[in-house]
């Protein structure tokens, strides 16, 4: 029997439909707010003035705050019920739902009332458990659910939901709603219910649910983010007040349209105060006409929502989703990356209340072997557990993996997806509409989208549904996804400790004692994430102790880094592999920009790996243009560069441009870049480049010995033109260093001196007067007697033939800078009676008698330094 005026009860559920006939096909109930009465509060009296009547509404208004147990209340009480009025959910909703059951709940919640204490989740488990009791049939517990919530009302409903979450007793329950309308509801708390607790406490009465209310609430604060962790892509419709209330000579809004909405989700006003909110007048009541539509929509298209969300679990709440087209299993090494794994899952996970407009993404860029893949295998691992312990929230109905390293295999894969959601299609474009047409959430991942001439955009759906996660050694991949994206780099210091030890199948008690080991290894590796996992299995298979393998490395690093586990291997297998999958790349673009790329990869790994400044090829090409066609004219100068040395500057250069054109430089620069073989670094106006220290080592060992004997010679031209560019090494010095170290320990040049000494010569002396001018003195000097020794000369005495001069006056300099000071007078000498056969005012000579005359007086040899620098002096002066 449906309820009446007269059997209405204070707590419980109040049913207004006949329960006699067809079962109900939705249930629609009402949650009532703070101090309501269980029948008034619904209830539109049609026979009072109307809702303009501003004195009436401030003395209903002011009747709020007065005793409940006070005679004027209960008067008032009953003067409500003499004059009768529209009950809506009696009198409206089930006349217009006749096939609901429709109610309303009422609990007890008077604050004040000092014998009634209320709290929050109390009362909602109460709230969750008689509903419960009123859906046991077989045909009631799935039945669709739509929920109204005025006031504190709405905030039973969110906390009733977050329970449910978690109690498996209400999950039918939970997945059955089909959509709730919040009607003025203190999501962020309210102003009036600080004034309410002062009264509150005036009176001795509970304060326990004013507290809650209160504006900017910790408490509510929590559970608006728990309720939107689980159902926010739930239908849900705020409605909030248009007219302040009145209490006295205060005017206000009891909730404002900020505290009564929630991010993303729709929002209208209704034009009426808070306490207006629940009542309508009738059929033709405006306020009623803008909530009957949304009631509509819920309770007319709920059930395929609540059966959707039934099946699914149903089908996947045992064994997760229901689609899992994943290629393997994490790798059991798997470590760390906690940060960016949450950051994926944050921006994968159904948000479209935020971002109702765009789909889901996150793009993952970064070299070869870091763990892109890994982190994509971890992430969908994640997430279907996740699905599994919040089934209703549907995180990903279907998680499926697309390798795109190729069109053919690509093609496969998305076939293979259609299929597998029971569509026959033959082409790639069925099947993304396929994709792009399922409702459902799911989870595409696009793995190895590593060409930079492939446009991927090809291979995303056409729709905003599901969400896309990226993997990519090209940086620019990033732009799919320009607010979400992560350039992976290598694993933090401890992180690696870790993976390395684990992979070595070290004892975890032991680990401590590995510390200083590990450290060395990770830095000689560039904390390279496959590296350190080959570095562990190579330890493991007993080839060597930790300790001892940054000495092999270095002896023999082509093999190490060549070295293929038996089991559990990369996609690549080895780490060399992984980045020549990158060169393959270049090579098979085909193109000038490509050619360019390899042969400027080619030309880093000569010099080392740190930041290379762009600029010094522009300053070697402007100084290339000042040797003469005719070749070697300064026969005199052992260091000259000519035009064979010009013929080995690499193609981007265009050494034959009347201009410097930075085009195709920049072209190959930015190849390498996008495929994340090398970094590009800002340096103020200019840009440089580096390289990971094993992709380095790759470049270098990729080329054969000829290659990098053409690699060496034409990186060497690179410098000893520059050389000559005094402002970029001068300003620029401190990043130039390493590279012509590096570049000077290379093996290859001793192969070179037999069959290219005149191309090697002024190379190294103008790389050796770099040395000098960068007062890498020790350095100089080891190099000095290299070439000594190779061209067959005394260092001691010097060559009668006037070319090799310069080379003594380096020796002599160096000699200087050592502070060698004796040799250096005795070398000095000896240059200055070599010079005796120019004519007495030739400017070489007298330069170089300038120089001994300075040696002489830092080995206290006054007196012929004086004599040495007045007959100077005496020459000049005749000259001018």
């Amino acid at each position: 029997m449906a309820c009446t005026i007269d059997t209405v009860k204070s707590s419980g559920l109040n049913v207004w439909s006949d329960e006699a006939g067809p079962a109900p096909e939705v249930d629609i109930i009402g949650v009532q707010g703070l101090g309501a009465h269980p029948y008034y509060t619904w209830v539109d009296k049609k026979s009072s003035a109307s809702r303009g009547n501003e004195p009436e509404k401030s003395k209903n208004n002011a009747a709020f705050w007065r005793s409940k147990n006070s005679t004027e209340g209960r008067q008032g009480d009953s003067q409500e019920d003499s004059s009768g009025g529209c009950m809506w959910f009696r009198d409206l909703l089930v006349p217009e739902f006749k096939n609901a059951r429709v109610a309303t709940y009422s609990y007890k919640s008077d604050w004040r009332d000092r014998v009634v204490k209320t709290i929050l989740r109390e009362c909602a488990e109460q709230f969750l458990n008689i509903l419960s009791q009123h859906r046991q049939h077989a045909n009631e517990r799935r039945r669709p659910l739509v929920l109204i919530g005025h006031s504190l009302g709405s905030l039973f409903i969110q906390q009733a939901l977050v329970i449910a979450v978690h109690q498996q007793y209400f999950t039918d329950l939970r997945h059955s709603v089909a959509g709730i309308i919040f009607l003025g509801a203190p999501f962020q708390g309210s102003d009036v219910a600080g004034f309410g607790t002062w009264l509150a406490r005036w009176s001795g009465s509970d304060t326990t649910l004013l507290e809650l209310l209160k504006k900017d609430s910790p408490s509510l604060f929590d559970l608006s983010r728990d309720f939107w962790g689980s159902h926010s892509d739930w239908d849900l419709v705020c409605f909030y007040e248009n007219i302040e209330d009145e209490y006295g000579p205060i005017k206000k809004k009891v909730v404002s349209p900020k505290s009564a909405t929630l991010l993303g989700k729709r929002m209208m006003f209704l034009d009426t105060d808070h306490s207006g909110l629940n009542k309508f007048s009738g059929a033709d009541d405006e306020n009623f006409a803008l909530v009957l539509p949304e009631l509509r929509r819920m309770a007319q298209g709920g059930a395929s929502i609540v059966a959707k969300r039934h099946r699914a679990r149903d089908n996947g709440a045992t064994h997760g989703n229901i689609h899992w087209m994943v290629p393997r299993a994490i790798n059991n090494l798997f470590t760390g990356r906690t940060d960016i794994l949450r950051r994926v899952q944050g921006a994968l996970r159904n948000n479209e209340a935020i971002y109702p407009n765009n789909q889901r993404r996150f793009v993952i860029t970064g070299l070869g072997g870091q763990g892109k893949s890994e982190l994509c295998l971890k992430v969908a691992s994640l997430m279907r557990e996740e699905y599994v312990l919040v089934v209703a929230a549907t995180w990903f109905w279907g998680i499926f993996w697309v390798n795109v390293d190729n069109p053919s295999m690509a093609k496969n894969d998305f076939i293979a997806v259609a299929k597998a959601l029971g569509r026959s299609v033959e082409t790639l474009q069925e099947a993304l509409q396929v994709l792009a047409t399922t409702k459902e959430n799911w989870l595409l991942i696009l793995d190895n989208a590593d060409d930079p001439d492939f446009d991927y955009q090809v291979y995303l759906p056409s729709s905003i549904h599901g969400a896309l996660l990226m993997t990519s050694r090209v940086a620019e991949c990033s732009k799919y996804s320009p607010d979400a994206f992560e350039a992976l780099i290598g694993l933090g210091d401890q992180d690696c400790k870790d993976l390395l030890l684990k992979a070595s199948k070290l004892p975890p008690d032991s680990w401590l004692s590995y510390e200083s080991q590990a450290k060395e290894v990770i830095q000689l590796l560039g904390s390279h994430t496959l590296a350190l996992i080959q570095a562990g299995a190579y330890i493991a298979k007993g080839h060597c102790h930790l300790h001892e393998y940054s000495e092999v490395f270095q002896r023999q690093r082509k093999r190490l880094l060549e070295y293929r586990p038996k089991q559990a291997q990369s996609r690549y297998c080895d780490i060399y592999a992984t980045f020549e999958a990158s060169a393959d790349v270049l090579k098979q673009s085909q193109s000038e920009s490509g050619e360019d790329a390899l042969r400027l990869l080619d030309i880093l790994s000569m010099l080392a790996s740190s930041v290379l400044p762009l600029g010094i090829f522009q300053v070697a090409w402007n100084i290339s243009k000042r040797v003469p066609n005719e070749g070697r004219v300064e026969s005199g100068k052992i260091d000259t560069m000519s035009r064979s040395h010009v013929s080995k500057l690499p193609n981007f250069m265009i050494a034959d441009a009347q201009k410097w054109d930075p085009y195709r430089l920049s072209e190959a620069a930015s190849f390498l870049v996008s495929l994340s073989l090398v970094t590009r670094h800002d340096l103020g106006d200019k840009v440089g480049l580096s390289m990971h220290p094993l992709t380095y080592a790759w470049a270098k060992d990729r080329q054969g010995p000829e290659q990098q004997k053409k690699s060496w010679i034409t990186a060497g031209c690179v410098l000893a033109f520059s050389r000559r560019g005094i402002s970029i090494w001068h300003t620029q010095g401190r990043l130039f260093l390493p590279h012509i170290q590096s570049y000077l320990d290379m093996d290859v040049r001793k192969a070179l001196w037999s069959e290219c000494e005149a191309i090697i010569t002024p190379i190294l002396l103008n790389c050796s007067r770099i040395l000098l001018d960068m007062r890498q003195d020790s350095r100089l000097e080891l190099l000095l007697k290299v070439i000594f020794a190779e061209l067959g000369q005394d260092p001691a005495k010097p060559s009668m033939e006037y070319v090799l001069l310069y080379l003594y006056d380096l020796q002599a300099e160096n000699l200087y800078a050592l502070g060698k000071i004796r040799e250096a007078v005795a070398l000095g000498e000896q240059l200055v009676k070599i010079r005796e056969t120019l004519a007495e005012n030739h400017p070489n000579r007298l330069s170089y008698q300038h120089e001994l005359a300075l040696t002489y007086m830092r080995n206290m040899q006054a007196k012929e330094a004086i004599a040495l620098l007045e007959h100077v002096v005496k020459i000049k002066e005749t000259i001018c």
